[in-house]
């Protein structure tokens, strides 16, 4: 485990966050067989992993186009391509006025399903996310409008969850076990979940393409190098209500905060 990324450090309140990339720089590898893991998850759940529209094959085509895949003529396009990166690949098209999911491959979800957004819209896709139609919603449609071709924007978030798997496409079964751990064991059993997310306008058909990289170190981690354990400190500390209550921090405030003073971090947000 190499904490990859620490988005934590950058800021811990909600935010769009995009910046651009150089395209070599778009997906990351570092997985030697993702076409086995994903093969044997679309075996055993194809509808949690895998969802495509009637009129979405030609996205999907470019999509394969774009990553050097041919495509089998009795596998979807984006499925045939994502069988070959680490990343999750979600064809995001406008339709009906608006940008919806139109086909997904998802290896990595984080609490959610193929099934549960195929179709769904921006708005409806971040629903659950606090004030985001008031303070981002414009921002984000107008960021897909105006996606460039040559244009591939990149961001970053993380959560704290109990599981090391990348795919937990259900929320009840991971957080079930909770009651079970203990301030001790944290930074074995709690874990930084940090999804790399890139987005890319597909120049043919006029969608565009979202990625997901999941990568998982467990809260031990940050023992490696104190200025990261402090900038973790400081943001799970003095994170805002609402991302605390949407990131569901409260259900592993005692473990994390053991987890922090057991290593040095006993700094509060009220000075104390």
């Amino acid at each position: 485990m190499s904490l990859r990324h620490a988005p934590w450090a950058e800021g811990h309140d909600f935010s769009i966050g995009l910046k651009p990339i150089a395209p070599e720089h778009w997906l990351e590898g570092g997985e030697a067989d993702p076409t086995a893991r994903k093969d044997a998850l679309l075996a055993a759940h194809r509808d949690l992993v895998w969802g495509e529209t009637a009129d979405s094959r030609a996205g999907q085509a470019e999509i394969a186009d774009l990553l050097g895949v041919a495509a089998a003529d009795d596998q979807p396009p984006l499925l045939a391509a994502a069988r070959t990166v680490a990343d999750d690949l979600i064809l995001m098209e406008k339709t009906d006025g608006d940008w919806r999911v139109t086909a997904l491959s998802l290896s990595a979800p984080t609490f959610f399903t193929a099934a549960e957004v195929l179709g769904k819209s921006l708005a409806e896709l971040h629903g659950p996310v606090h004030g985001f139609a008031e303070r981002f919603l414009i921002r984000v449609r107008r960021i897909f409008d105006g996606l460039r071709p040559e244009l591939i924007l990149e961001r970053r978030n993380w959560t704290i969850v109990n599981s090391g798997e990348s795919f937990t496409p259900h929320s009840a079964p991971v957080r079930a076990q909770i009651p079970d751990l203990r301030a001790e064991t944290a930074g074995r059993d709690l874990f930084i979940r940090v999804e790399r997310q890139t987005l890319r306008r597909l120049p043919r058909t006029g969608g565009a393409l979202f990625t997901i990289r999941v990568w998982l170190d467990p809260l031990d981690s940050l023992t490696k190098d104190p200025e990261r354990l402090a900038a973790f400190a400081r943001a799970w500390r003095e994170a805002p209500a609402d991302f605390k209550a949407y990131k569901g921090f409260s259900l592993y405030a005692p473990l994390v905060e053991g987890f922090l003073r057991a290593h040095g971090e006993t700094h509060s947000v009220n000075g104390t």
